[in-house]
């Protein structure tokens, strides 16, 4: 066999069965396979160290699991900051025991991670409810009430009924379901780094379809924060129907 030969034959297997078959490869090839044992020795620390990042990320889950909760729903937002568009919340319960490579803050990862990890997560979880709450309800009620309202309906909005609910930093008032606030949750917990992806992987698809209708603000290049750039076009252009006018007043001449 050549080493191409030997490398298709292991496609498509665990690391620990691949290696496993290559060093039955090596009784008989010698150290024509050396190369490729190392190539896979390497790829099982990585995933070792990943696995062990992951896991240190599940103790609060375990913890609630141990407690007789069954359905825990991680709740995060995005958008709070930003001088344009929605605050936008999701909640998401993830099967006990998943284990989704790569999954963190959506802070931490790049926007290529964060899309592929939303199609992950929707395909993996049992459960995703998305909630909205646009800019001019912000500038009514406040951001910190509108979050609490996305929050809210992000949880009504989900098919399977949780029964307790991780939630970054905050804590929901008027609902009926046990809350455990975790303070910079979306670095601690599973759960609640999921719907910080989803949440914000949602958001910035809305913000990316706004750029399209009002190209001057370039919304697609900072998702409606408030840059340099974002500034310069509310003193040049005014604000837009998807500003925030309480966010925005002091730029706006």
């Amino acid at each position: 066999m050549t080493i191409k030969q030997i490398e298709q034959s292991i496609e498509g297997l665990d690391l620990d069965k691949a290696l496993e078959k290559l060093y039955c490869f090596k009784d008989e090839f010698g150290d024509k396979v050396d190369k490729i044992i190392e190539k896979y020795e390497k790829k099982k620390l990585k995933y070792e160290k990943e696995l062990n990042r992951y896991l240190g990320m599940c103790i609060y889950e375990k913890e609630a699991y141990q407690r007789g909760y069954k359905m825990i729903a991680g709740i995060d937002e995005a958008g709070r900051g930003p001088l344009a568009g929605p605050v936008v919340a999701a909640a998401v319960i993830l099967p006990q025991d998943v284990f989704i490579e790569g999954l963190n803050d959506s802070k931490k990862l790049s926007e290529t991670q964060r899309e592929k990890l939303f199609d992950v997560i929707n395909d993996k979880a049992l459960g995703v409810g998305i909630g909205i709450v646009d800019e001019k309800q912000i500038d009514q009620i406040n951001i910190l009430n509108a979050t609490k309202v996305a929050m809210k309906l992000a949880v009504c909005n989900l098919k399977i009924a949780p029964d307790i609910l991780f939630i970054d930093s905050l804590r929901l008032d008027d609902i009926n379901i046990v809350q455990n606030p975790i303070i910079k949750g979306d670095a601690k917990s599973v759960s609640i780094a999921a719907a910080s992806i989803i949440a914000k992987v949602t958001r910035d698809r809305i913000l990316k379809e706004m750029d399209a209708k009002y190209p001057m603000y370039g919304f697609s290049k900072h998702k409606g924060y408030g840059t340099g750039e974002h500034i310069e076009a509310i003193k040049k252009y005014g604000i837009c129907p998807i500003h925030r006018v309480s966010f925005t007043k002091n730029f706006v001449v």
